[in-house]
């Protein structure tokens, strides 16, 4: 059975260098930060006092105060970047007038049961667990919402989404803590190819900025502690790098059937090549020290994407400023590729806006996109003194004008997940 190609026709995020894709994209070439003190909530008795905020979110005209209620912020994100890439691909839409639906649209020319949103979430609502268990505690039971439940579980991204659109295919939530949104548009991918669906919205979203959230990973050791100048916080393989910075956002694609997206003269950002998962099988937290699980991950892409290792000249990688594994993640390369690993612009958009969590797969696939159509990486920034053990190209501090010919997104997460995406010019 031959496999259908499957390519990128929209594209929407929310993250704290910009709630719009130009936006973003803009930003990071320009070499800013998105990562500042901590305004969410009062954060003076923790060890750790930044982050990566989304501070300018604007819900109207979209998400009206009825339906924000009924959301968790990590929902919120997703329906709001969901919207976005949805418009950006040009899908054709009808407004629905009548009040008592849930739904804003539905599908003009499409089979709205041929549209499927598959979107991860690492932790999902984790604002609204908080809000309510201490409600819970301080009033009692009596007090706690009825939204509850539907707002703090996993797959309301998805299901919000599908009801406000009108899409009626597979309605999939992924979790597989920071590799969620990789995997999500991986197994997105496939269902393409194989022909359940011919248009998917995925992509990830998170929102733990919370007191619990930032509470258990400072406990766990994982955050940097660099309070005095949370813009050089984020350092993927500087030598003086001392843990990753905690962020929140969202990233969410439009990817459907190339012939599809050709019949109705949709707008091509680039192609869907191949995917691979594995499991390190060795720590809850730590990633595997020899890097077998994320190479593995990588070499089946590269074979489902029927690439040779020389042929990729880019990578979007995990990066996310932890002593362990950026030193993980630059011997899985060096496993894979051998004499090539050299040769590869490898970059971290985490440099610049954190770790997103089960977000950072949907964003990072936005933006190895761009960098195949416009035809330039954007740096890694705070790469100021390179570890010894990380000496590979990293795209130090300055943007590379060049051609992606071919490249691969890694992400990489607690439970030892490992999720790989290959993308490139669609030929």
């Amino acid at each position: 059975m031959s496999r259908r190609r499957v390519v990128i026709t929209g594209m929407g995020v929310v993250t704290n260098l910009g709630n719009r894709v130009t936006e973003l994209w803009d930003n990071l070439l320009a070499g800013k930060s998105g990562i500042g003190p901590w305004t969410l909530f009062d954060a003076s008795a923790y060890k750790v006092r930044f982050g990566g905020e989304v501070r300018k979110l604007e819900l109207a005209p979209h998400i009206d105060v009825r339906l924000a209620r009924r959301l968790d912020r990590f929902a919120q994100f997703a329906l709001l970047a969901g919207i976005e890439a949805i418009k950006d691909s040009g899908l054709e839409l009808i407004k629905i007038e009548d009040d008592s639906l849930e739904n804003v649209y539905q599908p003009a020319k499409t089979d709205p049961w041929r549209i499927a949103c598959v979107i991860g979430s690492g932790i999902g609502g984790l604002n609204e667990f908080e809000e309510q268990h201490l409600k819970l505690v301080k009033s009692g039971p009596t007090r706690v919402s009825p939204f509850v439940i539907p707002k703090l579980m996993s797959n309301a991204a998805p299901a919000q989404i599908s009801i406000y659109h009108g899409f009626r295919g597979p309605n999939l939530a992924v979790s597989t803590a920071c590799a969620s949104a990789a995997n999500a548009i991986g197994d997105a991918m496939r269902m393409i190819q194989y022909g359940e669906c011919d248009v998917i919205v995925t992509g990830g979203s998170e929102a733990a900025m919370t007191t619990m959230g930032l509470s258990g990973f400072i406990q766990a050791r994982a955050l940097s502690e660099r309070n005095d100048a949370p813009e050089k916080a984020s350092r993927p393989w500087d030598k003086d790098r001392d843990g990753f910075v905690l962020s929140e956002g969202a990233g969410i694609l439009v990817i459907e059937d190339l012939e599809h997206a050709r019949r109705r003269g949709a707008r091509i950002y680039a192609e869907l090549l191949g995917y691979g998962t594995t499991a390190d099988s060795f720590n809850i937290t730590a990633p595997c020290p020899d890097g077998s699980g994320a190479a593995k991950a990588m070499e089946l892409t590269l074979r489902d994407a029927q690439l040779q290792p020389e042929q990729i000249n880019h990578i979007n990688a995990h990066g996310t400023s932890t002593p362990l594994g950026d030193v993980a993640e630059t011997v899985a390369i060096k496993r894979v590729f051998g004499a090539h690993a050299p040769k590869i612009a490898i970059n971290s958009t985490k440099s610049q806006i954190g770790h997103t969590l089960g977000a950072s797969g949907g964003i990072a696939a936005i933006v190895t996109a761009l960098a195949i159509t416009r035809n330039i990486v954007h740096a890694t920034i705070n790469l100021d003194t390179p570890d010894p053990e990380c000496d590979l190209d990293y795209v130090p501090n300055q943007p590379r004008e060049m051609k992606v010919s071919a490249a691969l997104i890694n992400s990489f997460g607690f439970g030892g997940h490992n999720a790989c995406l290959a993308i490139g010019p669609v030929r």
